[in-house]
């Protein structure tokens, strides 16, 4: 004898997430859900904005390691590498404008530019820098805007109201 229930059938509940599956869409966010189309074009602005800044530092870097900067162990190479860095990091932030290439690059800019200070006050890796040398303060200037810059975009990716998946 079949027998049915009489009682109401509860919808399956949606499987939850992991934790690396979140995190890993919340990293890989970018304007193209946001609800707002002036998020949107706020966004991809402010992305491209810090990634000629991006691409205006590294040039800095390039240029005084091929000025001379090369000849001084560890900083020479950390100059090259910055110089890299910066314009790749920069390409692909131009390119794709993810809320983890924006903050890479904010992070990348303010590392920087606290390095430049670092070596001007007391010294890094055993090289003591002047605030008076060619590009010092320019590349200050160029290194915190961008990271503002990138830290606002970042921000708005954050805060600003996304489209629904089921939508």
């Amino acid at each position: 004898m079949n027998r049915t229930s009489t009682l109401p059938r509860l919808p399956a509940a949606a499987p939850r997430d992991s934790f690396p599956r979140r995190s890993g869409r919340l990293l890989l966010r970018g304007p193209a859900g946001l609800t707002s189309p002036v998020a949107r074009w706020a966004v991809t602005l402010l992305a491209v904005a810090g990634a000629a800044l991006l691409v205006w530092s590294g040039v800095i870097h390039l240029q005084l390691w091929s000025d001379g900067y090369r000849g001084i162990p560890v900083i020479g190479p950390l100059f090259l590498l910055q110089g890299i860095a910066s314009i790749a990091a920069a390409a692909a932030l131009a390119a794709f404008r993810r809320l983890v290439l924006l903050a890479a690059g904010a992070v990348l800019a303010a590392a920087t530019a606290a390095g430049l200070l670092l070596s001007a006050g007391v010294g890094l890796f055993g090289y003591v820098e002047s605030l008076a040398v060619p590009y010092a303060k320019t590349s200050l200037v160029v290194e915190f805007t961008s990271a503002a810059v990138l830290a606002v975009a970042a921000v708005i990716v954050l805060a600003a109201p996304r489209l629904s998946r089921r939508a």
